[in-house]
């Protein structure tokens, strides 16, 4: 399995990082929390994952404290802007806001987090002007839908998108029928959140499923694992499990090792099959 995927813009995003929605929030499991991340750092896995929403700025805050050990440059560092800060009186603010919890003076890449109500040409050139000031290196989108991507294209620059962040995970395919095609064509990368199914029951049901069962204990691997390494066979994505335990992280390290046959990949179909007709796109 590749590590890396190069962007379109040049710049290469690693295939694997950490999540970190409702990391931060909670006193008590801080250490914990700090510990997960700098042991996944340390494990090679340098892709870290936030947003400006994630308990109000916790989430970066933590993130902040967790890599001041290590040299800035060799992380990746994603966040997110909310919508309704997307537009030109309120997204130097945020992004401001973000670099400064985070103690860095640019993001690797910053995404609009779903649509709102601003103009997406608007975002764009917001976006865009961060690029020229070396704030971020890289922007993107995040649920976002094929007829939103299609008009994203339609704005000047719309099409220096470089990653769409969806739900995406074995049990939820339904990007497979026209957006991940469209993002294949268009060259942008599909980042994968929830790829573990986090929460619900449906989770519980595939940690039960005796094909699932099956494939990993031909692997030697848990379940959770087979569910990442389903996620990172496909070459164009990049999957960020939600990582707040040491253990849990070195598990998701371990998957990049992990290649599923074609016949593993015949009998994940048939177990959950990707639709056949267009669904609404999943998000959480």
């Amino acid at each position: 399995m590749t590590k890396f995927i190069k962007l379109k813009n040049g710049d290469t995003i690693p295939r694997l990082g950490m999540g970190t929605w409702f990391l931060g929030e909670k006193q008590k499991t801080r250490e914990q929390e700090i510990d997960a991340l700098q042991a996944g750092i340390k494990a090679g896995v340098t892709l870290i994952d936030t947003a400006e929403m994630y308990g109000n700025g916790k989430s970066e805050v933590l993130i902040g404290e967790a890599i001041k050990p290590f040299d800035r440059e060799k992380l990746y560092l994603v966040s997110k802007v909310y919508p309704h800060n997307a537009g030109r009186g309120k997204i130097s603010r945020s992004l401001d806001q973000t670099l400064e919890h985070l103690g860095t003076d640019h993001l690797d890449l910053y995404l609009l987090h779903w649509r709102g109500s601003i103009p997406l040409r608007e975002t764009v050139e917001c976006m865009e002007e961060f690029v020229q000031q070396g704030k971020i290196k890289s922007w993107g989108v995040s649920n976002f839908d094929t007829d939103d991507m299609e008009e994203l294209w339609s704005v000047p620059n719309g099409n220096h998108c470089v990653v769409n962040q969806v739900l995406y995970h074995l049990g939820s395919r339904g990007v497979e029928y026209d957006l991940l095609p469209w993002m294949v064509q268009h060259n942008v990368s599909l980042m994968a959140y929830c790829p573990l199914a986090q929460g619900g029951n449906l989770r519980k049901e595939m940690q039960r499923n005796p094909i699932l069962l099956k494939i990993a204990e031909k692997h030697g691997i848990t379940v959770m694992q087979l569910l990442l390494a389903f996620v990172l066979q496909n070459e164009h994505m990049i999957a960020i499990p939600r990582s707040g335990k040491k253990e849990h992280v070195l598990e998701n390290t371990a998957v990049q090792g992990v290649t599923l046959s074609k016949e593993d990949l015949a009998d994940l179909n048939k177990a959950y099959p990707a639709p056949g007709t267009k669904m609404q796109l999943d998000i959480v």
